[in-house]
């Protein structure tokens, strides 16, 4: 059985934070010896806002905001969307050598499989699903992100959310449903779940920690044993955090093709709803619906997943629809939506792409007045 190393630790600023994740990645080129992954088990000491890797600093975070709650700001390696992390949120970096033979997302599904198992030995069904989530009954409890490095290092990004402060999120990210006003904590909490609500008890990162390391190692079939970071590994995480995560040049970094938001609205047995897409070029980046509801119908939760990273093209559209809604009768024709979707789609490309568009985390597209 193979011994893994574990580090923990608490009270990480954001570049820090970032830092050390990369540094212990540095161990594990393909020119260096063979050795057991290392799995780093932390949290922040407050909230930080992290960016993904190729998303647009100001169009995904109010720095105003930030400034005025003490929020640090810095940009991960890894893709995905937006992130509020803090000491209620349980980080996770898992550092080793690249496979070969495994596609990003077949190891996105793997290596989820310790937190899988963490969550289940709280009755909690967690799945992968999507891009990059782990969910519970369609809502987001952890996220997930990859990163392989050109010398053969493989960094693998979680956050679990033990507990989650949801007006702070809505303040310091901007997610376009904030603008729903009084309506904004519900949308997030029918999209977003965590550890403290699924079980009725308080959660937060260090609670979560032995639990998730049992996790990794039940599912994995590994062994793990408490260690430390080298005096090498912590020397690269300083200039790092220096040079890299604390410096403008790193976190201010642009995508060349900002994204595109439209929206249409749609009549159906189930009430109005409307439609949010945000398009990276005539790729759908996220999709959310909104209306009426009581709660959101399971088969708008998964077109809204199952949308994601699709082209907006009409075969592929009527795939991603007949699929969500095989057993749902009072939401309207396929057809009806597949136009309604082309719609939304139609009106974001149209859009002038010369200034960033602010669209938000990537569960929540930018939300258009004009539409």
């Amino acid at each position: 059985m193979s011994a893994w190393r574990l580090l923990s630790d608490d009270g990480a600023g954001a570049a820090e934070g970032l830092a050390l994740d990369e540094a212990l990645m540095a161990s594990y080129a393909r020119h260096a010896t063979a050795r057991p992954p290392t799995l780093r088990l932390y949290t922040y000491r407050r909230h930080v806002a992290l960016v993904g890797r190729y998303q647009h600093l100001e169009a995904e975070v109010d720095l105003e905001a930030c400034a005025q709650t003490s929020t640090e700001v810095s940009r991960r390696p890894t893709g995905g969307g937006a992130i509020i992390m803090g000491p209620d949120q349980l980080g996770v970096a898992l550092v080793t050598r690249a496979p070969v033979a495994e596609r990003p997302k077949e190891l996105l599904a793997r290596l989820s499989g310790g937190i899988v198992e963490a969550l289940g030995e709280f009755g909690i069904e967690a799945s992968f699903r999507g891009k990059n989530d782990l969910e519970v009954g369609g809502r987001k409890i952890a996220g997930l992100g990859l990163y392989l490095d050109g010398n053969g290092g493989l960094l693998f990004h979680a956050s679990v959310l033990g507990a989650l402060d949801v007006e702070l999120m809505l303040r310091v990210l901007r997610i376009p449903v904030a603008k729903l006003a009084d309506k904004a904590a519900a949308v997030v909490s029918e999209r977003v779940t965590t550890v403290s609500e699924q079980t009725g008890d308080g959660w937060d990162g260090a609670k979560l920690r032995p639990l998730v390391a049992a996790g990794f190692a039940s599912r994995l079939g590994v062994s793990i044993e408490a260690g430390e970071a080298s005096r090498g590994e912590l020397e690269l995480a300083d200039r790092l955090a220096m040079e890299r995560y604390g410096e403008r040049s790193w976190i201010d970094q642009r995508r060349p093709q900002p994204d595109a938001t439209g929206t249409a609205t749609l009549r159906t047995p189930a009430g109005t709803i409307r439609l949010y897409l945000a398009l990276q070029g005539d790729t759908i980046k996220s999709a959310l619906f909104t209306g009426d509801f009581s709660q959101v119908p399971p088969a708008l939760v998964e077109l809204e997943g199952g949308l994601k990273w699709k082209r907006l093209e009409r075969s592929a559209l009527e795939r991603a629809v007949g699929a969500a809604f095989r057993d749902s009768e009072d939401l309207g024709t396929p057809g009806r939506w597949v136009s309604a979707l082309l719609e939304a789609g139609g009106a974001a490309l149209e859009r002038p792409v010369a200034a960033p568009v602010r669209h938000g985390s990537c569960y929540f597209p930018e939300r258009t007045e004009a539409q």
